[in-house]
């Protein structure tokens, strides 16, 4: 293999990273991660060795890679006007005020 083809291997995978990583932050599974991972690198190292197929494989690796960013549902609502989902129960609502342990001498003037 040519040092070309193993940069533009190595340059697929670590594109592939960045919707993977925005994955895992909304809890897929690991073994999802992985799949999505090893399929999004071998189609995109695909396309950047061989160019005959890259005219089919180009709107489906672009659509496999911008949809980890898509959010549907606050997307949709936005455009129906709807408010924002309430965040979640497990999520605490406010945080409490911060606490001044500054020793009364040390105060800046």
């Amino acid at each position: 293999m040519s040092p070309t083809t193993i940069a533009l291997v190595g340059l697929v995978a670590l594109l592939v990273l960045l919707p993977t990583r925005r994955l895992q932050l909304a809890g897929w599974s690991r073994q999802s991660l992985t799949a999505y991972f090893l399929g999004l690198w071998l189609l995109g190292s695909l396309v950047a060795a061989l160019p005959s197929p890259a005219r089919f494989l180009i709107p489906l690796l672009l659509v496999i890679y911008l949809a980890p960013f898509v959010t549907l549902r606050d997307g949709i609502n936005r455009l129906l006007g709807r408010p924002p989902r309430a965040p979640d129960q497990d999520a605490p609502a406010e945080r409490p005020p911060v606490k001044n342990i500054t020793p009364p001498g040390d105060q800046p003037g």
